[in-house]
């Protein structure tokens, strides 16, 4: 056995190319790993040793010379904008946790490449770069350079990926299903008694017409089989497509013996049978699992809403009821839902969301601004001209997760348990087909190939994706928004609860506001309600609802400190509206209420007193979660509401009040130093954001007017609020409902295994079966699902 390439772990050959002391295929393979060495990734080779491609050292030359044509670009980005451009790119090299690593670590490899994330089902990397230090021609050819060449065609401009897999499937479907058909007529004289007793010349010409009918199914159809085996065990990993394969190449090969030596017409019918069947069920788990896609894009559960306006009122409506030419209006710190122009206001756009850069951009009236930006600042007021894509919305948000640990144990343990299991399949097949080798050939080889087929551990694994993703549909049609799968079992290992309140608890929409103080002006009522419009906090838009003026004057230099208060320039004046401390310097006095204080002109008008409503249910919700959690509240409100906070959360909660957005933050991260602590943050998004980053769930109430805090892992609509400890108990009803499904599985594979090994179960037979056990699971989880939810869930 000669040397191994270090890099692609293809054989050297007499003579290998050397490189620091390690053999290589070819020079392509030892420029790669230069590269990943200098740029000290050689961590690739870690994660999964010889997991490389073999490089292909054509020079790219002006290949990609048309990614630098700006009306092509244009069509292949996603995102374009202050200096920072975004694209989607399909590699279909990408194929273990090596690529994954690599391909996410790009910007070691190019300083303008700011991130990179891989969606590995899919296969494709999203990158976001600085375009004026690094263009798309050239990023395209570093992956080429290190063999990771993006697949680009006109489809893509189309956003029409995927469609090819499916048209080859159906095609091989179509294939093995003319052959079996026509194989089973030639074989139709062995069902029947005294089918032995066919003249040996019909035997001959029945043998090799399905031997011919059978080539383009075992070479074709079942091709992908094989490609998968071979690249498992490439990097000596044994996947469940082995034991399939040897189960086609022994039907094969036993039958190819048997007409070659005119003993029989073989096993053939058996052979293309089994390959149609596994295809057929292949095709339908896909459509099975589109049918139910749950973790990218919820469409119309998506609860995102914007201000509209028609120059004479703003209303509230859901972005999926926008239309091209309508008008919306976005305050500070507010999403931007879809592509729009801006025709009014001083635009300064975070897109921190979208890029990974926080530092806001710029925009002039009638310049384009890209969806999931979010203004900073005064309110603008945009014109849409695309149609809103809420996928869009909720791909930036599930990309967002990469800032904190969220992955879930459930699967890890399940893949590795997938590994075990199809080692074990392996022996047990072996074992039987020895077994009845010694009595039986035809026994020998119907145990072996059985064994191989109907023991799988795909209902296992999907038993999780489809449990959990059930449970994600039935919380969205309830008002329940989860990011992902993962977060359900974050929140079934929840035991610690940290509220805020306002917002939370309280109902902004329901707050009464009063002022104390000389009597307002028009002119000043004018001034206060202009400033509080453009703030998106609960309290702002109390004060400015609060007052009737339809009139809004012009403001400038406005800016909102959390936890603090808002400022602005109004009729050359200075208007400071917040905390008595952000107002006059001064520290919150003992209140019995929540003041907001207005200087308006370098005087202090007065202060608003306003009285909290709390939530409807809020009593109810805290009662149960006080039976299995333990509570705590953190406000940046003086302790005003102390006593009546006490009366809902007992004695024996932790309420802690003139809590800074930095105060929560490291509260969370005091209590995330006990591993056995697992922290729900429930909050508003606004003044919260780094207390809901920091927690393992974040979640975020919201009212009429969304503000959507890309920190938080779940949104709940306010009318929703008095039914959360169902839905954070129903995390534990899913739970059970994955344990039984493990169990229908093991009894399923053992069931099948049994029988198997008797060898009186035919491949074909074993082949529907197959497919059966994983739909029989996936059919249980979301029946069951369903049906508990309409029930438990209100």
């Amino acid at each position: 056995m000669g040397l191994k390439c270090v890099h692609c772990g293809e054989d050297c050959g007499k003579n290998p190319v050397m490189f620091d002391g390690q053999p290589f295929c070819c020079h392509g393979c030892k420029a790669v790993f230069q590269i990943l060495n200098e740029k000290k990734l050689d961590k690739y080779y870690e994660i999964q040793p010889m997991s490389g491609i073999k490089v292909d050292r054509t020079d790219v030359g002006d290949k990609y010379e048309y990614l630098d044509n700006g009306e092509i670009l244009a069509g292949l980005l996603d995102f374009s904008d202050g200096g920072i451009s975004k694209i989607k790119l399909f590699v279909p090299g990408i194929h273990c946790a090596s690529c994954i690593w690599l391909l996410e670590n790009l910007y070691t490899l190019n300083p303008g490449i700011l991130q990179s994330f891989v969606n590995f089902p899919k296969k494709t990397v999203s990158i976001t770069f600085k375009d004026q230090e690094v263009s798309l021609r050239e990023i395209v050819e570093l992956l080429a350079s290190i063999h990771y060449a993006p697949e680009i065609t006109l489809d893509q401009l189309d956003k029409q990926e995927g469609k090819n897999h499916e048209k080859d499937l159906l095609i091989k479907i179509g294939i093995a299903g003319f052959s079996l058909l026509n194989v089973m007529l030639y074989n139709f004289p062995e069902y029947l008694p005294g089918g032995d007793q066919l003249e040996e010349v019909f035997v001959k010409v029945f043998g090799w017409l399905s031997f011919i009918l059978a080539l383009p199914v075992v070479l074709y159809s079942a091709s992908d089989y094989y490609l998968s085996a071979f690249k498992g065990l490439k990097h000596k990993i044994i996947n469940i497509d082995l034991p399939i394969t040897l189960g086609i190449f022994t039907l094969f090969a036993q039958s190819t013996y048997d007409i070659l030596s005119g003993s029989g017409i073989g096993y053939l019918d058996s052979l293309v049978g089994l390959v149609f069947f596994l295809l057929i069920g292949k095709w339908y788990q896909g459509r099975t699992y589109q049918a139910l896609s749950f973790e990218r894009d919820y469409k119309s559960y998506f609860p995102v809403a914007v201000s509209k306006t028609d120059g004479a009122k703003t209303e509230s409506v859901p972005i999926k009821n926008l239309l091209v030419g309508d008008r919306i209006i976005i305050r500070n710190q507010e999403l931007i839902p879809t592509d729009a122009k801006l025709l009014k206001g001083k635009a300064n756009i975070d897109y921190s969301f979208v890029t990974g850069e926080s530092m806001p951009v710029n925009k002039k009236t009638g310049e384009i601004i890209f969806a999931g930006g979010r203004q900073v600042g005064s309110s603008i007021e945009l014109e849409i001209f695309k149609t809103v894509e809420q996928s869009y919305l909720t791909q930036l948000w599930n990309q967002d997760s990469n800032k904190k640990d969220t992955s879930a144990k459930l699967n890890s343990a399940i893949n590795k348990i997938s590994e075990y299991f199809t080692v074990i399949i392996l022996l047990i097949a072996f074992g039987a087909g020895l077994y009845w080798l010694v009595s039986d050939s035809r026994l020998a080889i119907y145990a072996f190939t059985s064994v191989l087929i109907i023991a799988c551990p795909c209902a296992l694994a999907l038993t999780v994706p489809f449990t959990f993703g059930s449970t994600l549909r039935a919380f969205g049609r309830k008002g329940f928004y989860l990011k992902n799968t993962d977060v359900i079992e974050h929140l079934y290992k929840t035991n610690h609860i940290v509220f805020d309140k306002t917002g939370t608890l309280t109902i902004n929409s329901k707050v009464k506001t009063h002022f104390e103080g000389d009597a307002l002006s028009e002119e000043e009522k004018t001034i206060i309600k202009s400033v509080c419009s453009h703030s998106s906090h609960p309290l702002s838009t109390a004060i400015a609802n609060s007052i009737k003026n339809q009139q809004l004057k012009e403001i400038h230099n406005f800016l909102e400190i959390p936890a603090m208060g808002i400022s602005a320039n109004v009729d050359g004046g200075k208007v400071n509206i917040g905390s008595r401390k952000f107002v006059m310097g001064k520290e919150e006095t003992e209140t019995s209420s929540t003041n907001v204080y207005v200087l308006i002109h370098d005087k202090v008008v007065g202060h608003y007193k306003i009285e909290n409503v709390y939530r409807e249910g809020l009593q109810d919700v805290i009662n149960n979660f006080k039976k299995k959690y333990k509570l705590y509240l953190l406000s940046g409100d003086n302790d005003s509401e102390k006593e009546n906070l006490k009366k809902i959360f007992g004695a024996n909660t932790k309420l802690l009040f003139n809590q800074s957005p930095t105060d929560k933050k490291e509260f969370i991260k005091q209590m995330n130093n006990n591993e056995a602590n697992h922290v729900l943050m429930i909050g508003d998004g606004l003044n919260d954001a780094g207390a809901l980053m920091e927690s393992e769930v974040g979640l975020t109430v919201a009212d009429d007017i969304f503000s959507f805090s890309p920190a938080c892992e779940g949104i709940i609509e306010s009318s929703k609020f008095k039914n959360l400890y169902e839905f954070v108990n129903f995390t534990k009803v899913s739970m059970k409902i994955v344990k039984i499904s493990f169990i229908i599985s093991f009894l399923y594979n053992a069931a099948g295994i049994f029988i198997a090994v008797q060898g009186i179960l035919s491949p074909i037979v074993a082949a529907i079966l197959m497919p059966v056990s994983s739909i029989s699971v996936v059919a249980f989880a979301t029946l069951s699902i369903k049906i508990i939810s309409s029930r438990k869930l209100s």
